[in-house]
């Protein structure tokens, strides 16, 4: 705590700044949500809430210069299937895969990592993290890492997932693979790894590997004990080994194997409900998007906690109205664990490349 305390990112900083410290932040975050001092969690508390209101000011200045940054050293979701496809391109290792786990937060990382390492000490792991879109929905996040582009790009299926096969062929078939060999899978989650991957991929043939890991999401959706709860809930589930299983699985059968997350979450809690019957067209715990700057104007004036959030690299008639400082759109008194919204908790997230010690 007192480490970090000194070491919080100014507005002036470079994103680099803020992803090194979210590093360090997520390893704090893990300690104290598997601690059981009250004291130093109300001093946590207090330095997160000091944190997220400068990133949240960093995020307004700042955030439009990540877009195009190029994808060698990835700063955005978008930017990593463009940097595999080049590694892949330089490497002649044409076998890769990427591993979306729906949810999951850095600290949450920090405690599979932990689980991970100590099951297989040959397994090489090398971390970075980097932001997510903003809102940090699903659907927004999830396509735009797996089209590899903006979400402008894909303004007729911003509030579903239903075409995120179709994108990630059409960026692999971009880059000059057949579309059959290309394989993508969602809701993964428990079961026999060989099995499931075995009617997905085809080894010799399969080149590019898209593949959604929804369990920690589900988890958040029904968790109502908080943090602690949620670290509490993906440990046991990492400790039955499906994700070890799936990382081993890939790598054995010689691809290059990454894992990213969408967007992370926080622990909120309720500041009351906008009742504004059809005028929202998403309406999340933390998130709210209205097909004007009007309408959302309207609705934002009555939440003194609610930013309206400049829609960056987002579609036209797309605009977010995003729960600030810990708080939801929920009834006051209620607490969750959500997402949507610009904490660094929720917009910076992992990128993991794993590989095997051969030694």
């Amino acid at each position: 705590l007192n480490l970090l305390k000194k070491d919080i990112p100014t507005i002036e900083d470079s994103y680099t700044a803020w992803i090194d410290f979210a590093l360090k932040w997520a390893e704090l975050s893990a300690l104290m949500h598997n601690a059981n001092s009250d004291a130093r969690k109300s001093q946590f508390c207090e330095m997160g809430l000091e944190l997220n209101k400068t990133f949240a000011v960093w995020l307004s200045e700042n955030y439009s210069n990540l877009i195009n940054l190029p994808p060698t050293n990835p700063a955005m979701l978008h930017h990593i299937a463009r940097r595999i496809a080049r590694d892949m391109e330089k490497s002649g290792n044409n076998l890769a895969a990427m591993i979306v786990v729906d949810g999951l937060a850095m600290d949450q990382w920090v405690s599979i990592r932990q689980i991970l390492q100590d099951n297989d000490s040959s397994l090489l792991i090398r971390e970075s993290a980097v932001f997510a879109w903003i809102p940090t929905l699903t659907s927004v996040s999830r396509q735009s890492i797996f089209s590899g582009k903006a979400p402008y790009y894909f303004p007729s299926s911003i509030s579903t997932t239903n075409n995120e096969e179709k994108l990630w062929k059409q960026f692999w078939e971009g880059n000059n693979l057949s579309r059959l060999n290309i394989a993508y899978a969602r809701g993964l989650n428990d079961g026999n790894v060989e099995k499931i991957m075995d009617s997905i991929i085809h080894p010799g043939k399969t080149k590019a590997v898209g593949l959604v890991v929804d369990k920690i999401d589900k988890i958040m959706h029904g968790m109502q004990l908080g943090s602690p709860g949620m670290h509490n809930q993906i440990k046991q589930w990492c400790r039955k080994g499906f994700l070890h299983s799936l990382v081993n699985y890939l790598l054995d059968h010689g691809y290059e194997v990454w894992m990213t997350s969408d967007h992370g979450n926080i622990e909120c809690s309720g500041k009351g409900r906008p009742s504004e019957g059809v005028i929202a067209e998403t309406k999340g715990e933390m998130v709210r998007i209205y097909p004007s700057k009007e309408l959302r104007s309207q609705v934002a004036a009555a939440f003194s906690f609610a930013r309206e959030w400049n829609p960056v690299g987002l579609p036209s008639a797309y605009f977010p109205l995003i729960a600030n400082d810990q708080s939801a759109f929920i009834n006051k008194g209620n607490t969750i664990v959500g997402h949507g919204g610009i904490s660094i908790e929720e917009v910076i997230v992992p990128l993991v490349n794993f590989k095997r010690n051969t030694r």
